[in-house]
């Protein structure tokens, strides 16, 4: 049961009972989420807070406590708009820009998105860093801007300003050095706090399992979801999470500026991706039967493909970047608008057969290297460079034949890339079993 460890609280005592496996009682962790945010727990205090979670785990009463502890640690948001307020997270893999196009359609059919979003992490891409690909797009925004960007474009994607969930900020850098990043209660905690601060109505979880992402397993990922799910609905906000596959890049491009590309080529219908639609379909649905914009999840699916096949979900895109300083010409002139690399080379196929697997993780690291993720926290990255033209598991190839195409600022870098992209891709005799897009589904 809770330990309630008695009042005061201090960093010490909450610390000792959840060495010994006790759970801290909801003000206790209340305590400890303000100190976090004030600096009077210590980061040794702090690590050790962490540690103790995740060797001992919290429970799930224990779970919603501090995710609704790290969420009331700063602002709160609250909106008084015509309509719904929902939003959409994902654990993260690569060519995974559905947030692009979720956004803007959520808002052809009548949703508001605050979308809170994130940068790169290890070998996954971030959101906020493909969108500032666009010339002068700014993703800082003040919680009065918000409020006005989403009065008038119904979409915004932004980073977290530091008055959002400050003890989740201050707790996540340290799980970062302590080597305490994989435990759920503080996963969980971490991604549901800044959500829900956000003040939202509904919320529609893409958790991710495959070689691209950070849980490789299907029960580990299952596990992951049901914590979510449970704990979001545990603090107030109606949830459902898809379990999705990530054993192969989502969209046939990894890299800001060339993820945005197939966003646009998505949006206004040049080379739609199927995967890339499908889930943007299946998720957007999902948000928009919580919000009550559809009558199930299959409804909202379909409203969501005729907002992006009439071109609804673009005109929003176009007004969200405008917004947010970009272009205001940008779905009409993107080609011209993005960066492009210097240097582009094939990687061919050296045998005739199928591609059985591909290790995507490493294709991640790839672009990484090439300079499009960050190697230390705040360094500088190279919207241009990743890879493009990438071939999906299930294609039948020759000698010869390009898999992926390099985008490199130097040929030295775009040489490396080749060399590494050898060994990501496994090509068979035999067809594979293609996997599918979407595992499961929990409520």
């Amino acid at each position: 049961m809770p330990n309630d460890q008695g009042a005061p609280h201090d960093a010490r005592t909450i610390i000792a009972g959840l060495r010994a496996g006790l759970p801290p009682a909801p003000a206790a962790l209340d305590w400890f989420a303000a100190g976090l945010a004030s600096g009077e727990v210590s980061d040794a205090q702090a690590g050790a807070f962490a540690m103790a979670i995740c060797l001992n785990g919290l429970g799930p009463a224990g779970r919603v406590a501090l995710t609704r502890a790290m969420q009331n640690s700063g602002e709160q948001l609250h909106w008084d708009l015509p309509g719904p307020v929902v939003d959409k997270h994902s654990t993260g893999g690569i060519g995974d820009c559905t947030s692009l196009l979720l956004a803007p359609a959520l808002a052809a059919c009548g949703a508001y998105v605050p979308m809170i979003s994130g940068r790169g992490l290890g070998h996954t891409g971030g959101t906020l860093d493909k969108l500032e690909s666009i010339p002068g797009l700014r993703t800082d925004r003040t919680t009065d801007q918000l409020r006005s960007q989403l009065a008038q474009t119904r979409c915004a994607i932004i980073a977290a300003s530091p008055q959002i969930a400050p003890a989740d900020r201050r707790l996540y850098a340290i799980r970062d050095v302590t080597a305490t990043v994989d435990s759920i209660d503080l996963i969980t905690a971490s991604i549901l706090s800044k959500k829900l601060a956000a003040g939202l109505e509904g919320l529609v979880l893409d958790v991710k399992f495959g070689s691209g992402a950070f849980m490789k397993t299907e029960q580990q990922a299952r596990a992951l979801a049901q914590a979510l799910v449970s704990t979001a609905q545990g603090a107030g906000c109606m949830t459902t999470a898809l379990i999705t596959d990530m054993s192969q890049p989502l969209a046939p491009a990894a890299g800001n500026a060339l993820e945005v590309i197939a966003v646009m080529e998505t949006l206004t219908g040049t080379a739609v991706n199927a995967a890339l639609w499908d889930l943007t379909a299946a998720l957007g649905g999902e948000a928009l039967a919580l919000g009550g914009l559809a009558a199930d999840a299959a409804d909202g699916a379909a409203r969501i493909e005729q907002a992006l096949q009439s071109g609804a979900a673009a005109e929003y895109f176009g007004h969200m970047i405008a917004a947010q300083g970009g272009p205001a010409d940008f779905v009409d002139r993107w080609p011209d608008r993005l960066p492009s690399a210097p240097v582009t080379l094939d990687f061919n196929s050296p045998l005739d057969g199928f591609i059985g697997a591909i290790d995507t993780e490493s294709l991640g690291h790839i672009v990484v290297q090439l300079g499009g993720g960050r190697l230390r926290q705040g360094a500088p990255i190279n919207p241009s460079v990743g890879l493009s033209n990438l071939a999906a598991i299930g294609t039948t190839v020759e000698p010869g034949q390009p898999l992926a195409r390099v985008h490199a600022a130097t040929k030295a870098q775009a040489e490396a890339a080749l060399k590494q992209l050898a060994a990501a891709y496994t090509i068979t005799d035999q067809a594979p079993d293609l996997p599918p897009l979407i595992i499961g589904r929990i409520t």
